[in-house]
């Protein structure tokens, strides 16, 4: 079985790449925008527009939420490890399956609730205060889409979590 979902490590990567990409354009979009913002401030003839403000922020909701999906496919989350040292190395393993697990069901919960979210009246009929043509939805829709990305990242880890907890003779007495 592990073998057979190994086979989804082509699309692990393009995901992982894909929302890279993302990220790198909303943080060009974030400092383009807040570069003229600024400017618009200080210098008499570039505009500040009114919107700047909250698409900035928007933005940032959006790279923070697909960064920290790219973040549990690298395991670059922060986390506890002082007592690593002191336990033994298989509980170690066992102790980050577990915790996977949770991040897992964290994954599942944002992507089931953000998408009820993103379909509440408040989401579809709510406006942005200085865009008033322009949804809440696309503020609330960074839920489920981080919520789609853990379960996606997460499964790969928990794969791997347990390829390195079980030895590949005792995987084949399974």
């Amino acid at each position: 079985m592990l073998k057979a979902l190994r086979i989804l490590r082509p699309i692990y990567n393009f995901t992982d790449k894909f929302l890279m990409f993302v990220c790198k354009l909303l943080l060009i979009g974030d400092v383009c925008i807040t570069s003229m913002a600024v400017a618009g401030r200080y210098i008499p003839f570039i505009p500040d527009p009114a919107w700047s403000e909250q698409i900035v922020l928007t933005l940032m909701v959006y790279m923070a939420v697909l960064s920290a999906t790219l973040a549990i496919r690298r395991r670059a989350h922060i986390r506890m490890t002082a007592f690593d040292t002191y336990l033994p190395t298989k509980l170690v393993k066992i102790l980050d399956l577990l915790a996977d697990i949770a991040v897992f069901g964290l994954g599942i919960v944002m992507l089931v609730y953000g998408i009820k979210v993103c379909q509440s009246p408040l989401a579809r009929f709510g406006r942005y205060e200085s865009i008033p043509t322009l949804s809440r939805f696309w503020m609330y829709l960074p839920i489920p889409v981080a919520g789609a990305g853990m379960v996606i990242f997460e499964i790969e880890q928990i794969i791997q979590r347990l390829e390195e907890i079980f030895d590949p003779q005792d995987l084949q007495k399974l």
